[in-house]
């Protein structure tokens, strides 16, 4: 029984020592301190980690009314989450029809297009494993 104790404490304290750490990777970004940055045809992002460029990162993107996407992949998977407006997404000659609440990843460099239905841009939160990039196809 004294053997657990002793494992017990050690134990917990190394635990408690990675709390601090963990802190210290929050992120808080308020709506009126996001930077937008223009992506060229009406498209914009909002970095709020990582690094767009070089690496991972975690960034919300708009899609003005009415863009239509040409067929195209991106280089590292991420995975999106539709905040506000709605899309047809159409992966593998499907079409998906997604409003807010909606999900999809894409991975692998899954070839799709994007098509913002309705009179209120779409607006996008996406995390993406590596640097982000388009990358059209014919």
């Amino acid at each position: 029984m004294r053997l657990k104790h002793a494992l017990f404490i050690p134990i917990a304290l190394v635990l408690m020592a990675g709390v601090p750490a963990l802190a210290a990777d929050s992120v808080v970004v308020p709506k009126a301190d996001l930077k937008w940055k223009d992506m060229g045809n009406g498209v914009t992002a909002a970095q709020v980690s990582g690094d767009m460029e070089k690496g991972k990162s975690r960034f919300f993107l708009t899609y003005p009314v009415g863009l239509v996407t040409p067929k195209h992949h991106h280089d590292a998977d991420h995975y999106v989450t539709v905040l506000s407006g709605s899309i047809t997404l159409t992966v593998d000659g499907k079409e998906h029809k997604l409003g807010p609440g909606s999900y999809f990843s894409m991975t692998k460099k899954a070839s799709h297009t994007a098509k913002v239905e309705g009179n209120e841009p779409a607006v996008f939160f996406i995390e993406a494993d590596g640097p982000w990039n388009v990358v059209g196809e014919k």
